[in-house]
């Protein structure tokens, strides 16, 4: 019997079973219709929450990783600094504050430091004290002067000597020039550099700035400096640091989105920006960016073509058939955060926020069991690999049985097709992933460390938007691989960037390029100006 709006009249002329069979199909009907509209809720929830909400898995405390925003930042920010720096102590019937010991010397002990001297001169002295005095210990107190950018214009006069009998030419030593016939010297350079790819400025606002302090440099130029010096000299240091990651046993990779203006295809097609980094737990980390125009599988093969061991990635199935390729070889381990983030998406489309708010649903169960396995094994960071695996193995294996095994109950507990029905899909399909971490000691429970490498591009392409040519996507993917590189080896970005560009040039005609050892970001040759002190 087909389901249509029934007159009374036709109503009246049905039988008993024919009324039930019709109000049985109209119940399905209405069930249908009713979980086709929790799911299309869902949906918009979560598009909500990706549009308004605080970008953050946590539902209680904000992420010191996330990019906060405010107008009123500087008030809201000096009220917590001032609860920091000062407590309140109560002495007999009055009240006064007093610094909290060690904070801020232990803060400005990594500066240089000049001491100022505040005296009373010798006359004046005998005025005050007429019948004589004695010094104390000095009243001493510091604070922090700022010196604003500052640009010195080098004039080299290169000395030229000539001999009387043969006019024989000889010229003084001076500095290899960057690029010839131009003004570019390497620490104007790494700034520019340091602006844009450290500090996410785009080209027009580091021109504005310059300007502003008289040096007229156009971001054109700006940019063609750029792409010279990464072409010329950086592109060898990355080359050296890939030959080095591929080496490390333990790898991460991620990849986000770029739209690159020029680059044959037609407007607003996407391209790719690839990450690729060491272990966190490895001495002597490297990040390594790589621009490509898709997102093929055929980029991670060639780029991991001489790496062997675990690779951590999200549920990208590109990642997954590299691993069938290469099953003797290479490994995919899964992320529990990406996991985790699935359930925390659940959360959104039922509209609910707040750790009080999940309690009773079935994605924040999954979230606390998923919380109480990171909680456990984040205990475990001091440990060896072997006595980590072995911890691993008796008290965090039983909880991932747990977990996986409370999915299979309840999966038919929730629609398919709903956010949290997903989720459980998305568990069942990764489970052989996110159950690596539990063979080898070595291997994080997830894969923050790429997002972490490849976040500071994710944060200057909100700023830049495009690249513009595939050349300089290129060049761009080299200069961030070697600024997180460096801050991932506890060294200053501009510093190290400005060492570069001075000692590449010098040994540029050399055929032996063992020189690029010393440029490492972890060689006991740099200079103590390119470490940092934090």
């Amino acid at each position: 019997m087909e389901i249509s709006r029934f007159s009374k009249e036709q109503l009246n002329k049905l039988d008993k079973e024919q009324l039930i069979e019709l109000l049985t199909k109209q119940q399905e009907e209405a069930e249908k219709q009713q979980e086709q509209i929790d799911i299309l809720t869902q949906e918009l929830n979560q598009i909500r929450a990706m549009l308004f909400a605080r970008k953050s898995e946590k539902q209680t405390e904000p992420d010191p990783d996330q990019l906060q925003m405010e107008f009123n930042e500087a008030e809201s920010l000096s009220t917590n600094e001032a609860s920091e720096e000062n407590e309140e102590i109560s002495i007999q019937e009055h009240t006064r504050k007093v610094k909290k010991a060690g904070k801020r010397k232990t803060d400005l002990s990594k500066l240089p430091k000049e001491i100022v001297t505040h005296s009373i001169d010798e006359e004046k002295l005998k005025e005050i004290f007429p019948d004589g005095y004695k010094k104390l210990p000095d009243e001493v107190y510091s604070n922090v002067e700022y010196q604003p950018a500052k640009y010195i214009v080098k004039e080299h006069h290169i000395e030229i000597y000539a001999d009387k009998k043969d006019d024989r030419i000889v010229r003084a030593d001076h500095p290899a020039e960057l690029l010839r016939s131009s003004i570019a010297t390497p620490s104007l350079v790494a700034g520019i550099m340091n602006g844009k790819y450290v500090n996410a400025l785009p080209l027009y606002r580091i021109e504005q700035e310059y300007e502003r302090n008289d040096v007229p440099i156009s971001r054109q130029t700006m940019a063609n400096w750029v792409i010279k010096t990464t072409e010329r000299y950086l592109s060898l240091i990355y080359e050296h640091l890939k030959e080095k990651l591929q080496s490390h046993s333990v790898l991460h990779a991620d990849e986000t989105p770029v739209i690159v203006n020029k680059d044959g295809r037609p407007a607003g097609a996407k391209s790719s920006m690839w990450v690729y980094r060491s272990n966190v737990l490895d001495a002597e980390p490297v990040v390594i960016y790589e621009y490509q125009k898709t997102r093929k599988a055929e980029h991670p093969k060639e780029f991991l073509k001489g790496f062997t061991g675990v690779l951590v990635t999200d549920g990208y199935e590109v990642y997954h058939k590299l691993a069938r390729e290469r099953a003797d070889e290479i490994t995919v381990s899964g992320c529990w955060v990406h996991l985790k983030r699935k359930y925390t998406d659940a959360i959104k489309a039922m509209g609910k926020s707040g750790a009080d708010t999940i309690v009773g649903t079935l994605a924040g169960h999954a979230i606390e069991m998923i919380s109480k396995i990171f909680h456990i094994d984040n205990n475990l960071d001091h440990l060896d690999e072997k006595s980590r695996l072995k911890a691993r193995k008796e008290s965090i294996e039983p909880l991932v049985d747990e977990f996986f095994a409370w999915i299979r109950v309840h999966k038919n507990d929730v629609t398919r097709k709903s956010a949290t029905g997903k989720a459980f899909s998305y568990s069942l399909e990764q489970e052989p992933y996110l159950r690596e971490f539990l063979k080898n000691g070595n291997v994080p429970m997830d894969n923050n460390a790429a997002e972490r490498a490849i976040r500071p591009f994710c944060i200057g392409k909100k700023n830049w938007v495009m690249c513009d040519t595939v050349n300089g996507a290129k060049d761009s993917a080299i200069v961030y691989s070697l600024t997180e590189t460096a801050k991932a080896n506890g060294l200053k970005p501009y510093e190290y960037l400005k060492h570069l560009l001075t000692e590449i040039p010098k040994n540029i005609d050399e055929s032996d390029p063992s020189f690029l050892d010393e440029l490492l970001p972890w060689s006991k040759d740099l200079p103590e100006e390119c470490r940092s002190q934090g």
